[in-house]
């Protein structure tokens, strides 16, 4: 069985609707996942921007969530998450703070990658960490990973 990450609220490939965005009411997808393999003990999540600030000349990769030492039991996060599975760590987002951040690109329409990663172990406490830190803790660890990727592009600026 192959590990999959999947979302009812946008197809992969899709546009992720306004209301999870800084233009709507920045909550977060609901997003669910099958196939966790064998051996598994935690699972993380990762979503980012690689298209930022441009699409056209992307300069950085900008981080929007980062969980991790999810239970392998888990089989995804509700829209709006609020509470999340016993064991669950949170890491710092590019905004410096826990917990989603939608997309609010700048310019142009952007990819957003989710990225789920079943571990073979747990990460333990690494004290609020940034992306690069959870993913330093990752290597050499990681079973399977999925990828659902969602568009958005600003609406255009109405004058008035």
């Amino acid at each position: 069985m192959t590990l999959t990450l999947t979302s009812p609220s946008f197809a992969d490939g899709g546009s992720i609707p306004e209301r999870y965005t800084c233009e709507g009411d920045d909550r977060s997808p609901a997003l669910s996942w099958t196939g966790i393999p064998a051996g598994t003990r935690s699972l993380a999540l990762i979503v980012d921007d690689p298209d930022a600030p441009d699409p056209g000349a992307p300069r950085m990769i900008w981080v929007h969530w980062v969980l991790y030492d999810l239970p392998p039991t888990s089989t995804g996060i509700a829209e709006a998450a609020t509470a999340f599975p016993s064991g669950t760590r949170h890491g710092l987002n590019d905004w410096k703070r826990t917990g989603y951040g939608g997309p609010c690109p700048p310019i142009g329409r952007h990819r957003y990658f989710h990225k789920l990663y079943a571990l073979d172990t747990l990460l333990g406490d690494l004290r609020q960490p940034t992306k690069a830190a959870v993913v330093t803790a990752m290597t050499g660890h990681i079973l399977a990973e999925a990828v659902l990727i969602g568009t958005y592009e600003k609406r255009k600026h109405r004058g008035g």
